[in-house]
């Protein structure tokens, strides 16, 4: 697996998601280099979550203009989308408590399978099943999870691991099939302080390895690039009294089809036209498909 191939530029002039209640976010400007450490700040209610899907091609811009990776947005949100990667959002793509760390990284390797074709060949041979076993391993490693240090290491089950740990097990699902750009929700929610600068770290290993990071959280580190959300301001009388958007992950049922982006680590690439154009009739989906 790599996990430090060149990350994504990011660049966003004026961009904004107006919704039926109103502006979810506005006014946005970024301008990133490939393997930057993006933080985004603001009050709960925002638009962080918001931002980060439009970033990565799972919620249209409806006002200004965006390139990931070169690519233009809204218009190219298929391919964004199936070279970015999503994690610990919750709501949209978050771990099962049920499930074990085992379970759930069997599950995101079969699926990356499944996206290269490889589909057909189960049951797998001991060649697949090592490559399946190499690409748990340099997920696990890249995100510092230890299946040791774990009560019942990879029999594990989500709903018995510290938050730092299920933290590192998202973050851990969303690179393992090597995005340009992760973005992260909520990094130091309910995090001490200590865990809070390892969560940082963690990010910031990411990006300095090559893979562009848009985390949002409570406190930035000073080294991060750092973008603010804020309420859309108050230009009318109609817009005063706006309801606020709903919690950022509160999104309508998706209508676009399964296999366009399958799972928050999906990095299945799109280079058929017509697919892309199918894609984009589905572009007003504002949720991954699946399981994290």
């Amino acid at each position: 697996m790599n996990t430090t191939r060149q990350g994504a530029a990011v660049s966003a002039r004026g961009i904004g998601v107006e919704g039926p209640r109103g502006w979810a976010f506005q006014g946005i400007d970024i301008t990133a280099e490939p393997g930057a450490l993006i933080a985004v700040q603001g009050s709960s209610g925002s638009g962080r979550t918001c931002l980060l899907l439009a970033l990565t091609g799972r919620m249209r811009i409806t006002a200004g203009e965006a390139t990931v990776a070169g690519l233009p947005l809204p218009k190219r949100m298929g391919t964004v989308r199936s070279r970015t990667a999503i994690a610990h959002v919750p709501g949209v793509v978050e771990l099962e408590p049920a499930l074990t760390v085992g379970e759930h990284l069997k599950e995101q390797a079969l699926l990356g399978h499944r996206f290269q074709g490889l589909g057909a060949s189960l049951p797998w041979g001991r060649r697949q099943k090592e490559a399946t076993r190499a690409r748990i391993d340099a997920a696990l490693a890249a995100v510092r999870l230890d299946p040791a240090t774990l009560v019942k290491g990879l029999r594990t089950a989500v709903r018995d691991l510290e938050r730092i740990e299920a933290l590192r097990l998202s973050v851990a699902l969303g690179i393992m099939h090597g995005p340009q750009l992760l973005a992260v929700d909520d990094v130091d929610l309910k995090l001490s302080a200590e865990e809070r600068a390892e969560a940082w770290q963690l990010l910031r290993d990411l990006a300095q390895a090559g893979t562009t990071i848009v985390a949002a959280g409570s406190e930035a580190p000073a080294d991060a690039l750092v973008v603010r959300t804020t309420p859309a301001p108050a230009a009318s009388a109609e817009t005063e009294t706006a309801p606020a958007p709903a919690a950022e992950t509160d999104a309508p049922p998706a209508d676009a089809p399964a296999d366009d982006s399958g799972t928050a680590g999906s990095t299945h690439p799109h280079t058929d036209e017509t697919d892309e154009t199918d894609e984009e009739e589905a572009a007003h989906a504002f949720a991954e498909t699946g399981r994290a």
